[in-house]
């Protein structure tokens, strides 16, 4: 583990996952994820090849199916019964991975984190990683018996439309946009059909591309994601509020601002998906900040 950061036991090295990848207690999650029409999909990926012993998470399918939005979060009860079916316990640890190296991995810390569960962690660097070092892979899909998982929402670390709407005028949280400034300058078109293009007035921008070193997709260092954050205009003092295209690199900023020591930032689950919907919500376009 990374001992800089506030977090350290929230990252755990390939080292550190290949010395456990037997404990008891581990449950080792694949949270791999792709857009909409992009083959093969992530469960092909996962079903072909994954880590010894991980389950799949599939935030497409624990998620939300009421809603007209994307892998919103679900009810309590149906993500508990979620994790029990993926013999996750109240108790385990459960590490987390992607096939990005830090990206998706993050929603589903994000997810679990909300509902509860405290022993989380992310692969660093994730699949890319484990793989350049020639680490084991396997197409077998385990068959866990089901587990008591125990559920406690946590409603502080989750907002919506009505909270951002009302933080127009109030400004009592900060709102940073995960996406490029391409997008959140309005500069290019949205990969969700029928968004406008553009941001929430008065948000600040950190794609979270640069939160991660390009060679090793790891994260970058604490002082690093503290001058990447600074530079973005994310001041100390104030509440974060993170966003993206539909709430899940809004996570990975969470996850880098969880491990610099803010515990408490919250992700508009809706994000730019509800956002950039035709209607009442303003949007702001042209030249913004640039981490």
């Amino acid at each position: 583990m990374t001992s800089a950061y506030a977090h350290p036991e929230a990252l755990v090295s390939t080292d550190w996952l290949a010395a456990h990848l037997d404990d008891a207690d581990l449950r080792l999650l694949d949270g791999s994820f792709k857009l909409p029409g992009v083959t093969p999909t992530a469960v092909d990926d996962y079903r072909a090849r994954h880590i010894p012993g991980a389950m799949f998470f599939d935030i497409d399918a624990i998620a939300d199916h009421e809603s007209r939005l994307p892998h919103m979060l679900p009810g309590a009860m149906e993500f508990g019964a979620a994790m029990s079916e993926l013999g996750i316990g109240a108790d385990d640890r459960v590490v987390i991975y992607d096939s990005a190296g830090v990206v998706s991995a993050t929603r589903v810390w994000w997810m679990l984190r909300i509902f509860g569960h405290e022993r989380i962690a992310v692969l660093d660097g994730g699949l890319p990683k484990w793989l350049a070092e020639g680490r084991p892979v396997t197409d077998a899909v385990p068959k866990p018996g089901r587990r008591a998982f125990r559920v406690k929402f946590r409603p502080e670390l989750v907002r919506n439309r009505a909270q951002l709407l009302a933080n127009l005028h109030s400004e009592t949280e900060q709102v940073l946009d995960a996406r490029t400034i391409e997008r959140f300058e309005g500069n290019a078109a949205e990969p969700w059909p029928g968004r406008r293009s553009g941001r929430i007035p008065g948000s600040l921008n950190l794609p979270y591309s640069l939160l991660s070193n390009a060679a090793d997709k790891t994260i970058a260092p604490r002082e690093e994601l503290e001058r990447r954050f600074a530079a973005a205009g994310v001041v100390a003092d104030k509440p974060v509020v993170t966003s993206c295209g539909s709430g899940v690199t809004a996570c990975v900023l969470a996850f880098g601002l969880y491990l610099t020591g803010r515990d408490d930032v919250a992700v508009y689950d809706g994000s730019w998906a509800e956002w950039g919907l035709p209607g009442d919500t303003p949007v702001a376009t042209g030249s913004a900040n640039q981490a």
